[in-house]
């Protein structure tokens, strides 16, 4: 059988977890890159003034002793995110922060441990990409992608913020995701289930243990930062050539900060994913950029690009 026939099936909608309520605890964790113990504080803050109760696990605002650009050793970071996930008076699980490493710890989770506890909110872009995929494919569950808590995004835009908040409390306000910068790339409608995330992350990811097969039957949402746009196309070709694309609905593209000039990187998406025969929308507003959505991994949705939406069939929690 051809490796790129991908008998496993097209991408299948996640279990949604429960909003969250005024009161809840949510856990705080570093899978990735050391985190800034002031623009922690400043992020911890704003949970706090909605109604929330931020726990910091132990290693957040650790480094590791020899690698300066990871927070702890690897055992130590996932140890965190197993502890949160698995601790029941916690609601939800978000990320500090991005950078690198949550690849380096992923396979030390648990997995059949997170699986056996209750389902619950994870937040989180960037390097996290590799955690968004685990969930997916070992639990089973839909995640967000969305502002970390030390990330200036996050601590310095009003309209992050409330984009965030109102996915974790109100979600069924929040069923059509855009921003006024998206337009079609390529035009036309696709209906599908949310994926993605940091596209580099995406084919990194490509051919480790338990990696999604294929983004058949998806809505595949991609965004990165300072990649240059001849390594987007490496990027891209390495999704195409490994048959990773074969049968995805329709394509959103994020925030590209850092890539280059828009021209150039959009005649690579052009030359890259206009054959794929799908709709493709740009600048959805998702990613590295000083606005930025929440986008829910793993539901069911429907792609405009004409009208540069993404319309939820659901909310993003129940």
């Amino acid at each position: 059988m051809s490796r790129r026939q991908h008998p496993e099936g097209p991408v299948p909608a996640l279990t949604r977890p429960a909003r969250l309520r005024p009161g809840d605890r949510v856990a705080v964790v570093a899978p990735s890159g050391p985190v800034p113990a002031d623009r922690l504080e400043k992020g911890l803050a704003v949970l706090r003034g909605w109604d929330l109760e931020p726990v910091v696990l132990p290693h957040v605002l650790a480094g590791h002793p020899r690698l300066p650009y990871l927070a702890g050793e690897d055992a130590a970071r996932a140890r965190d995110l197993q502890e949160a996930w698995c601790d029941p008076s916690v609601s939800a699980v978000i990320c500090a922060r991005g950078g690198y490493g949550a690849q380096r710890m992923a396979d030390l989770v648990d997995w059949a441990a997170v699986r056996a506890a209750e389902p619950k909110v994870f937040v989180g872009y960037s390097d996290v990409t590799a955690l968004h995929e685990a969930f997916a494919q070992r639990v089973g569950l839909a995640t967000l992608h969305g502002p970390m808590v030390a990330a200036l995004t996050f601590i310095e835009d009003p309209d992050t913020q409330e984009s965030l908040r109102t996915t974790l409390f109100a979600p069924e306000s929040v069923r059509t995701l855009r921003l006024g910068s998206a337009r079609p790339l390529i035009p036309g409608r696709a209906r599908g289930i949310t994926l993605g995330g940091c596209v580099s992350l995406l084919a990194a990811g490509i051919g480790t243990p338990h990696a999604r097969p294929s983004a058949r039957g998806g809505l595949l949402l991609i965004e990165d930062t300072g990649e240059e746009p001849y390594r987007l196309d490496r990027v891209l070709t390495q999704l195409l050539r490994s048959g990773w694309l074969d049968g995805v609905s329709g394509i959103a593209l994020g925030s590209w900060e850092g890539c280059g000039p828009d021209e150039e990187l959009r005649a690579v998406f052009l030359d890259r994913l206009g054959g794929l025969g799908v709709p493709v929308v740009e600048e959805l507003g998702f990613g590295h950029r000083a606005t930025a959505l929440t986008m829910p991994l793993g539901v069911p949705a429907v792609l405009d690009a004409d009208a540069g939406a993404l319309v939820l069939d659901v909310p993003a929690l129940v």
